[in-house]
């Protein structure tokens, strides 16, 4: 039975609200992150869109600006402090360089995870495969204490290294289990034709398969790419000179109150880069993700 027009229109509504709901925290914060610090401390009343937009606390965070140059450049002394602690360009190049290198690490292992236990069968797969299952719902604080001790003996605590192959340990299971699920909907019989024509197993996963579940792959590296970049538990306990985003924010929270306007710049350019992700993947992000429920 067809939807009338007043459905229709209800249905536009209800989804426009619910999106609202979900957007409000993210334009929020945006909000405030151009906010002057008078009007992010306000104490008579919330300031909505009564105030003179600033970039400074962009300018702190992204720039390695201090609070006393600032005063400098605009004359004003409210809310001064001596040399930024708040400079986070070391910690958005470390933040890259551990998300984008677990994220390939994970995916390369993965694939070749994935597509084994989707095409061969062998003596106590099922099992294997709920072994996986499990390393994914184990919580990262269960783990916490042996992992510093591995990776302090191994001389890899505090490097970018050590986070780069831990973070790929945790993100691992969720990403054989999704590419598995995008190679069990390639038939078995492209690989049998393959193999048949000369091709060696290799050649058909490379050549043939591969190509067949690159939305897959796609959707699979973004989520292990936005794993990786809010990851904030393992990375406070197994890094001190090194400081991933999360982390970072949370030195913002300072003996004499929480630095809301450098907090809020900095959680808003957090978003960017996976927000860029989604978009340059779109497409494969999308049909990767409805790969496993369309049934021929």
């Amino acid at each position: 039975m067809p939807a009338s027009a007043t459905q229709i229109v209800l249905r536009y509504i209800a989804a426009i609200l619910v999106v609202a709901i979900f957007m409000f925290p993210i334009a929020w914060w945006g909000l405030t992150s151009i906010k002057p610090i008078s009007a992010i401390f306000n104490k008579d009343t919330v300031v909505f869109f009564d105030f003179t937009p600033t970039l400074d606390n962009y300018r702190v965070t992204l720039l390695g600006k201090s609070r006393a140059e600032l005063a400098i450049e605009s004359g004003s002394t409210f809310g001064v402090g001596g040399a930024s602690s708040y400079d986070s360009r070391q910690t958005i190049l470390d933040s890259t360089i551990i998300a984008i290198g677990s994220t390939v690490l994970t995916v390369g292992i993965g694939l070749l995870a994935a597509y084994a236990l989707s095409r061969l069968t062998f003596r106590g797969r099922q099992t294997y495969l709920a072994w996986v299952l499990s390393q994914r719902f184990m919580p990262p604080i269960a783990i916490i204490v042996p992992v510093v001790f591995m990776l302090h003996y191994v001389d890899l605590r505090d490097t970018h290294v050590g986070l780069i192959f831990v973070h790929a340990l945790v993100n691992l299971p969720i990403a054989v289990l999704l590419m598995k699920s995008f190679f069990d909907d390639v038939p078995q019989e492209i690989d049998e034709s393959a193999l048949i024509d000369g091709a060696t197993r290799f050649q058909t996963f490379r050549l043939v398969v591969l190509p067949m579940v690159r939305g897959g792959i796609a959707s699979t590296a973004v989520l292990c790419f936005i794993f990786s970049w809010t990851e904030f538990l393992l990375s406070l306990f197994l890094t001190t000179s090194i400081r991933t985003l999360p982390v970072k924010i949370t030195t913002f929270v300072t003996s004499t109150g929480s630095e809301w306007g450098f907090i809020s710049a900095l959680g808003t350019s957090a978003i960017v880069p996976s927000f860029i992700f989604i978009l340059l993947v779109q497409k494969q992000l999308v049909r990767g993700l409805t790969l496993g429920s369309i049934k021929g």
